[in-house]
């Protein structure tokens, strides 16, 4: 039941940072996201690994997604704090994808192939459906170069991130067990 409430708030997020975003309501991902990520710390064993998660999501999403608006490649509705860097309601996206990994799709830190392609289909869609089907974000002259981008982005990057959950969720099982040889 809460692997099927994490995919519903995972997509409520989605939901209202483009649906926001289109109408300049740049604070309703972000919002969206703390009270998902409110519900998940609560019931999730994996709290320290979903907070690192978190933050290292946020930090490449950061990073991908201001290249892509520096490399001219696409433009985002409600760009706050600016327009040259990557938005606040994308980054919240961003940390609302990794409160799946160990969760919903923790399914994923196994099959770290099956993550690579579904990274690389799921994500340029993502972006697709968000300029297209919600104004949220628009593509240069050539939007299959944004696409192709972000298709070899996500195709590194989900699963390197299902890999860094398995790690974090074995380091947090380790370590009560390390604290407990060293007394």
């Amino acid at each position: 039941m809460n692997n099927f409430i994490n995919i519903v708030f995972y997509q409520a997020t989605w939901f209202a940072a483009v649906a926001g975003a289109a109408r300049g309501w740049w604070w309703a991902g972000p919002l969206m996201l703390a009270v998902f990520a409110a519900w998940q710390l609560w019931v999730s064993n994996e709290r320290r690994a979903d907070l690192q998660l978190m933050a290292c999501a946020a930090i490449a999403g950061f990073a991908i997604d201001t290249a892509c608006v520096h490399g001219g490649m696409f433009a985002y509705s409600s760009p706050v704090p600016s327009p040259h860097f990557a938005p606040i309601w994308i980054v919240a996206l961003w940390m609302s994808f990794a409160l799946t990994l160990n969760h919903s799709l923790a399914y994923l830190k196994s099959h770290l192939l099956l993550a690579a392609i579904l990274g690389a289909i799921g994500a340029p869609l993502a972006y697709w459906a968000a300029a297209r089907g919600w104004n949220a974000l628009s593509f240069a002259a050539q939007p299959a170069i944004a696409l192709g981008v972000l298709a070899i982005a996500w195709a590194v990057l989900a699963p390197a991130l299902f890999a860094l959950a398995r790690f974090l969720v074995r380091e947090d099982c380790a370590r009560p067990v390390l604290r407990g040889a060293l007394r």
